[in-house]
């Protein structure tokens, strides 16, 4: 029998879609969950068959016999929990995002490099059929040097959101700046350009009426300007908060265009839009073609991920972490990467509440560069920012009423769903 990889599951909400995985997985069995919330726990232990653990306490739980960690727990903590998983002895994958500043990105990094435990980042949107074709087209040379890039994610999330905070007011989603929840629209580019941001510049959308209904402290939406080391630029969009969805890429090489259709333009569910390209090159540079050709990409694993979350992405990263661990070919997300689609996100926020100016990214993967932020704590999160936290919105923290905050509480309590 094929050996398989034993998956412990810190998150029964997010890591539901990880679950579901290992269930029929060639490479990977679920042994244990954890979980605080008990009413979710409880959930999946009904769904679960026999031999699964189940616990409330992460420590406990680590001593359980098993290979690996999924990290689907709260965005803000992943960094401490992967560190306390590698130390003793498991394999992580971490849901987005790495870190929540830059001291914990230099203790994740130097975790990592001690134990040598692997470690992969688990951005999803990265192996979207579209995005992860285009990344294809630029390998194999079709695209030619790439040149330009755009990226977004604009979630209007204000009816999920006392499921997603769980009515908390203190909730890392609520106190999270517009730039922080940014790798599902920078690091597609990041993971099709295979090159390094150099360069950030921020900008910050308004404190709209929606964001306050939401209970929320930011910016409904956020834009990066980003430079990579060759000087193509990258421009992303992002937020929480915006009228409309949208999950979009498009990118320019030498020798031609290729981009996702648009959400407006396809009919379906979510995600319809990254099942499709429009590929617009001829393979010689200087030649402005109209060879169009629009087809929905589908690579040699693709009939496996149908049915999994977030476009069949959830079902690659957990694929490809799994076949890494078994020591075969695999394409994961590594900490350098996570660090290239995540850092421009921390310094845009630095960049705006320093008027808009252009700043330096960072090179994690440099020591010396690691050291200049090693006991940088800066983030708009209480309880890692210690003496210097940030302003959640540039102008100021904005009010948010008692009742919106009740009612918030009221309808995560009230609608089932939420809880599950």
């Amino acid at each position: 029998m094929e050996k398989k990889v034993k998956i412990g599951v810190f998150g029964a909400g997010r890591g539901k879609s990880m679950i579901k995985y290992c269930k029929n997985a060639p490479n990977a069995e679920l042994v244990a969950i954890c979980d605080w919330y008990v009413p979710q726990l409880e959930k999946r232990r009904e769904e679960s068959g026999e031999g699964i653990a189940f616990y409330t306490d992460f420590d406990e739980f680590l001593k359980h016999d098993m290979d690996a960690v999924v990290l689907s727990n709260y965005a803000n903590e992943h960094a401490p929990y992967a560190i306390k998983a590698m130390k003793a002895g498991k394999h992580v994958i971490s849901e987005v995002l790495p870190f929540c500043n830059m001291k914990q990105g230099v203790e994740l990094i130097e975790a990592i490099e001690e134990t040598g435990m692997i470690y992969s980042y688990a951005e999803n949107y990265c192996y979207m059929p579209a995005p992860h074709e285009i990344r294809r087209l630029f390998r194999d040379g079709t695209l030619g040097e790439f040149e330009y890039g755009e990226g977004e994610y604009m979630h209007d999330c204000e009816s999920i959101w006392p499921g997603c905070t769980y009515g908390r007011a203190d909730h890392w989603r609520n106190q999270m700046s517009a730039t922080f929840y940014c790798t599902h629209s920078i690091g597609p580019l990041i993971h099709i350009a295979g090159m390094r941001p150099v360069k950030v510049c921020g900008f910050e959308g308004t404190y709209s009426p929606k964001m306050q209904r939401m209970g929320a402290y930011a910016g409904h939406m956020a834009m990066i300007v980003i430079t990579l080391e060759n000087g193509a630029i990258l421009k992303s969009i992002h937020g929480v908060g915006p009228s409309r969805n949208s999950v979009w890429y498009s990118c320019y090489g030498s020798k031609g265009r290729a981009e996702s259709a648009r959400e407006d333009a396809v009919e379906g569910n979510d995600y319809q839009g990254v099942q499709k390209l429009y590929l617009n090159a001829d393979g010689v540079e200087g030649d402005n073609g109209t060879n169009v050709k629009a087809y929905e990409p589908k690579d040699a694993l693709a009939e496996n991920a149908v049915g999994f979350s977030h476009g069949g992405g959830d079902w690659f990263t957990m694929y490809n972490f799994c076949e890494k661990i078994l020591g075969r070919e695999a394409e994961i997300i590594d900490i350098y990467e996570a660090c290239d689609m995540f850092l421009p996100g921390l310094i845009a926020y630095e960049s705006i509440l320093a008027g808009g100016v252009t700043m330096d990214v960072p090179d994690f993967r440099d020591k010396a560069q690691r050291e200049i932020w090693r006991n940088n704590t800066a983030c708009t999160f209480p309880e890692f920012a210690g003496d210097m936290l940030q302003p959640i919105y540039s102008k100021g923290n904005p009010v948010v009423p008692d009742e919106i905050r009740e009612e918030q509480l009221k309808k995560f309590n009230e609608d089932r769903k939420y809880k599950y």
